[in-house]
Formats: structure tokens, sequence, C-alpha cells
């Protein structure tokens, strides 16, 4: 019933509020229709897949036109038997201003499960979920809005070393969600050798990983910018995924000569 009232309270909050306007951030890398599928690894175990895409009808959360995207991951096999995982996320982002209005997260990880619906007003300037009301900073991401947002970053003179800031709504508290220019770098995939931007997350430390450094995530070089590996030093042990198939491209993914 939560639920249900988050999400009428954002429609009409979309309807009152109209006139007033969002911060624009042009989309050039991605387009309705995408889809992504990566295969994830637990060190030499084949352990699970993941997929995030954004489906093919733009929705409209009262007057702005929204993207709706899908994630969601599973384990596999052997790996499914001892910490059986089935996560959904769901975020519908602004097409013009790349922010999310509405996030909802359902995680079901070795039976430890979260069920989480939080509703971004950027008019007002707060996040509401079931537990909170938090005033926010202008553009405050979600975790699967983060990820399209930094996409359209201009990396073409970006230094390494160059930190892209965010903040990003996580468990009730706002966060840096930061990333840091590391570099170019070729990377033999299925698909061929690929060009890659390098990226490393900032990330919360004491959770899940060992440090804020503990991922590296490659993305592709080109208009589409699209993650092609991604790995990380978790407490126990590795994670590593990779690009396994793809469709929907806004354009063809380039290949390294």
């Amino acid at each position: 019933m939560k639920n249900i009232c988050l999400i009428v309270c954002t429609l009409c909050s979309l309807y009152v509020q109209a006139q007033i306007n969002i911060t624009t951030k042009p989309n050039t890398t991605f387009r309705a229709g995408e889809v992504l599928n990566y295969r994830v690894h637990y060190g030499f175990i084949d352990a699970g897949e993941a997929k995030i895409e954004v489906l093919p009808e733009i929705k409209k959360l009262g007057n702005r036109p929204c993207y709706h995207v899908v994630g969601t991951g599973r384990s596999l096999g052997a790996f499914d038997l001892f910490f059986k995982v089935r996560d959904r996320y769901e975020s519908f982002i602004d097409s013009l201003g790349l922010v999310p209005w509405l996030f909802i997260r359902r995680v079901d990880e070795g039976g430890y499960k979260i069920n989480q619906t939080v509703s971004f007003n950027h008019y007002n300037k707060i996040a509401t979920s079931q537990k909170s009301t938090l005033n926010m900073p202008e553009q405050l991401q979600d975790l699967i809005s983060a990820f399209y947002y930094a996409r359209n970053e201009n990396f073409a003179s970006m230094a390494p070393g160059k930190i892209i800031e965010m903040k990003a709504w996580l468990d009730e508290e706002i966060i840096p969600l930061n990333l840091k220019f590391i570099g170019r770098e070729t990377i033999q995939t299925k698909f061929g050798k690929i060009k890659c931007i390098v990226l490393r997350p900032g990330l919360l430390e004491g959770r899940v990983f060992k440090s804020n450094e503990d991922m590296t995530l490659w993305i592709s070089d080109d208009e589409n910018k699209i993650p092609i590996r991604a790995q990380a030093n978790i407490l126990v042990g590795s994670i590593k995924m990779d690009l396994k198939s793809y469709s929907g491209l806004k354009a063809p993914l380039q290949k390294a000569h």
C-alpha cells in the first residue's frame, strides 16, 4: 500500500508543478530498446547472469517523458544451490534531464530481502521512500539512473585522475557516487578487440568491497559507452562481469583493428 501511495504522490507532483523546468542533460549514447546481457563469474565459477534494458516504450509520469529501465540479476547452476539470487531494479528516468522520478528495488540474495520504492521530487527537492523523506541535491540519481547519466559525460578531453561527481540515494541515505577516469585500454572480448574507457567507481567500504576503489569498469570508447566488462574484489573473492550479448544500440559497436 505504501508503494502505491508513493507512486500516486509522484504523479500528482508532476501534474501540479508542470510549469517548473528541470535541468536538461542531452542523451547522446542510448535509446529506448537497448538491451545488454552479461555473464557473471565468481572466481572460476560461472555464477550468474544480469540484464539491463531500456524498455521500448517511452512512459509518461505526469507530464514528463521517461525511459523505463529494468535491471535483473540471477544466480545460476551450482552457485544457485547455496546462494540464490533474484534481483530486480526499475528506474523511470526523465528523458530530457536524465534524472530519476521513481526507483523500485526488489532484492532477494541468499534469503536477505530488500523491498524499496523511492519517489524523487525534483521540484520540491525531496526523495521519499517507505521509511524516510530526505532533502536532496539537484540531479540526484539512483543506482540505475546513475549508470545512464554517467554514460553521457564528455570523455573526449578528460585527463586521467579526473573525478566525475554524482550523488545517489541508497538505503535511506544520500551518498557520493563518484567515478574516477583512469584512462583508455583495448581489451579482448568475445566480440573481438574493443577500445574502452577505464573508470573506477567510488564504493562503500565494509559492506561488500574491501576498499573504495576495488571495482574497475571498462566501457566502450564509441558513441554508445556501454559497459563491456566490470571486475571487483569483494570481501570474499572476486567477481567479474562480461558482456554476453547486446541489441538495440544507438550506434554500431566499434571494434579495434
